[in-house]
């Protein structure tokens, strides 16, 4: 399966929304919302997938305008391939949305089908079972909806944030509802944390007059912007990383220099290395390598290996790059010297 809005479906796959969040966050009603637009219209059918019951509920009448059959998934192992290729043969459906239980586990969903050993050593569930779909079946879309009036409760809740990484890590867009009484320091804590978790995901606040603009929320970087040149902290790497991804035409130009792990990809040019940091973006089971693509001279890159430890300057520019489907931050090496390693992982 592929996560991507740049996906092309083939003739036989049918594309898969993927809406997860916590109950009550707000699900049902930006279903409803969506389906309503001009742009999400269709003539075939909408298999509505519903994981989790809230007060909000779908009206018969509403379903049948947007022809959109709605099946209540009782529970978790209901998302067997089985049992959905029965769906699909009963209504045809021109496309799934699912709107996900929070409290089940996404992740089985990417990892496919598993094998009888590792099902019967998951949770005492059967070995006849696997948390998968059919191979038809493409995650297109994944939306995170979360509530900012209770957002604060599940990410400082290890278990909690633990489950809503699984959400966030393959998301494209992710929406924070309700901030009304929520504080502006608080915005920018729940933006730092949620762009760790889900680098890929766009993301929207909004307040009962809708989207907060995110340029006029305070700035809280621990270091100066409107230097030329910034000496970056260990404990500051989170977040310049994350600043830098998110506004990286601040830093277009500006000299870095910062400790880090050496990271060298099978089949990497001569004159690229990605230097970074380990990070815990949701929970200790869930570390991130966070770096950037940096160019250099071959031969002073050529004695570094991956786990080396060096400190570096490097200048920042853009480039058109596949990891980022388009252009994104590259760091130009000016100097490189061997350090020792860091021992605190970045944490959000």
């Amino acid at each position: 399966m592929a996560t991507s809005d740049n996906y092309e479906l083939q003739d036989d796959q049918i594309p898969v929304f993927l809406i997860n969040g916590f109950l009550e966050a707000g699900k049902t009603e930006f279903i409803k919302y969506t389906m309503a637009q001009d742009y999400f219209q269709t003539e075939g059918t909408t298999l509505l997938l519903l994981c989790e019951e809230g007060e909000s509920e779908y009206e018969e009448a509403e379903l049948l305008k947007y022809h959109t059959v709605a099946i209540r998934m009782e529970k978790e192992t209901d998302f067997n391939e089985a049992y959905l290729s029965k769906l699909q043969a009963e209504y045809k459906p021109e496309r799934i949305i699912i709107e996900w239980n929070g409290m089940w586990n996404q992740d089985d969903l990417y990892d496919g089908p598993m094998s009888e050993q590792e099902l019967a050593k998951d949770q005492g569930r059967p070995a006849n079972y696997a948390l998968s779909m059919p191979e038809s079946w493409v995650i297109y879309q994944v939306i995170t909806i979360m509530d900012g009036s209770t957002l604060g409760i599940y990410i400082n809740n290890n278990n909690m944030r633990s489950f809503l990484g699984q959400m966030l890590r393959e998301a494209e867009l992710a929406i924070v509802n309700r901030c009304d009484d929520v504080s502006s320091d608080q915005l920018v804590d729940f933006r730092r944390k949620i762009r760790a978790m889900g680098q890929g995901a766009m993301l929207i606040l909004e307040d009962k007059n809708g989207e907060i603009q995110q340029d006029m929320l305070p700035e809280d970087l621990p270091y100066n912007l409107a230097a030329d040149s910034i000496d970056l902290k260990p404990e500051d790497y989170g977040i310049w990383f994350v600043d830098c991804m998110d506004n990286p035409e601040r830093y277009i130009g500006k000299k870095i220099t910062f400790t880090g792990m050496v990271l060298k990809r099978r089949g990497m040019p001569s004159n690229e290395f990605i230097p970074g940091r380990m990070a815990m973006t949701c929970c200790a089971q869930d570390m991130t390598f966070l770096g950037f693509v940096t160019k250099g001279d071959p031969a002073v890159i050529a004695p570094y290996n991956t786990r080396d430890w060096a400190k570096l300057t490097a200048t920042v520019s853009m480039e058109e790059r596949e990891e980022y489907s388009g252009e994104g931050p590259v760091l130009e090496l000016e100097s490189i010297v061997r350090t020792g390693p860091i021992d605190d992982v970045v944490t959000f």
